[in-house]
């Protein structure tokens, strides 16, 4: 175990107060990291926190917009006072917006990017300055299946965000890997979270369309991400970087013509 042991490790985990944010953060405090943890939702992060102290392990909730550079550099300055070191990022918070591209806005677009291209550039900025200061580190950006193939559906702002995702992060990890630091993303498909339950709400058909393409038959759950995350947090992948690791029940290894759920006789 002692691979994956994060004792005396710190992280920082954006978007802490849910979904993928939070079971990141409760996997690496289960595993010995102390966190600082960031979300817009203040009594969602304390909770995270809260839950993190009870296991004996310490965390600092903060409110905090990180599409925001002014608020990502304050955060962290408190990651500095607080804990004086960062071993790993988990870059997860950032809103997509949903629009047919011939009726988005300019301004839509930008927004889009500043959530989940600049902001996220930012984060690994900060930490990645620190990390090649101490000669090592862990940074991994959640991206999506929306990266690398199509999706319709009022996507090109998400999609064209999440490509660049991507390329941010394996030119990051070109850049840092010889330098002690680590860059890799999580592409997740669907993964049931405040948002996604409030499209299924509107559109109760759109669920079989997901599931006709994910072979394991359901939609991910938060606490998917959890082994993930303390792998790429430790010791266990210090071989892995600039990986693109699909998180997906097998949605982008099917083709769109295949035939899913049906055993062999």
């Amino acid at each position: 175990m002692s691979l994956f042991d994060l004792h005396g490790r710190v992280a920082v985990v954006s978007g802490a107060a849910s979904g993928l944010g939070r079971a990141t953060s409760l996997a690496l405090a289960e595993h010995g990291a102390s966190l600082l943890l960031a979300d817009l939702n203040s009594e969602g992060v304390q909770k995270t926190a809260d839950d993190i102290f009870r296991m004996g392990k310490k965390a600092v909730a903060l409110t905090c917009n990180v599409s925001d550079p002014l608020q990502i550099r304050q955060l962290f300055e408190r990651l500095d006072a607080e804990f004086g070191r960062i071993d790993f990022l988990g870059n997860i918070a950032g809103e997509g917006i949903l629009e047919k591209p011939e009726l988005i806005t300019l301004e839509q677009v930008q927004e889009v990017f500043q959530n989940l291209v600049f902001g996220r550039f930012c984060m690994c900025q900060e930490a990645g300055r620190r990390m090649l200061a101490a000669g090592r580190g862990s940074i991994v950006n959640i991206g999506s299946l929306a990266s690398t193939t199509a999706l319709g559906r009022g996507h090109i702002a998400y999609s064209m965000a999440m490509g660049a995702v991507v390329q941010m992060t394996r030119e990051l990890s070109t850049e840092w890997a010889a330098r002690g630091v680590r860059v890799n993303a999580i592409l997740p498909a669907q993964v049931v979270n405040p948002s996604l339950e409030k499209r299924m709400a509107a559109d109760p058909s759109i669920q079989a369309k997901w599931l006709s393409g994910i072979p394991c038959g359901r939609l991910g759950k938060p606490d998917d991400i959890k082994g993930l995350a303390v792998l790429l947090a430790s010791d266990a992948s210090s071989w892995i970087t600039g990986a693109l690791i699909p998180m997906d029940g097998g949605n982008m290894a099917v083709n769109a013509g295949g035939t899913i759920g049906v055993k062999s006789i």
